[in-house]
C-alpha cells in the first residue's frame, strides 16, 4: 500500500519546488486525487504533464497505487 505521505514524496523528489496535495479518495491508501503544481510543467501538454508525473512514480501505478486522479498545473495557471 501507498501512504500519501510517501506519495507526495516521491513526487517532489521529482519535481522538486512543487506544491503537491494528495487525498486518500476511499481511505484504502490505493486510489488517490493528486494536484501538482510545478514550474517543470511549463511549456508542457497535459499528456507530458502527466507522464512525468507517471514517471516519477514508477512502478507504484499500477501496483500500489490503483487509481491515480490528476491535475497538473504551473505556479502561474
Amino acid at each position: 500500500m501507498m501512504d500519501p505521505a510517501k506519495l507526495r514524496s516521491l513526487l517532489l523528489a521529482a519535481l522538486p519546488g512543487a506544491q503537491v496535495e494528495i487525498e486518500d479518495l476511499t481511505g484504502t491508501s490505493d486510489h488517490f486525487k493528486a494536484t501538482v503544481v510545478a514550474p517543470q510543467f511549463a511549456g508542457k501538454s497535459r499528456i507530458d504533464r502527466h507522464r512525468m508525473v507517471y514517471d516519477a512514480l514508477g512502478s507504484a501505478v499500477g501496483g500500489d497505487i490503483h487509481a491515480l486522479a490528476l491535475t497538473t498545473r504551473t505556479p502561474d495557471e
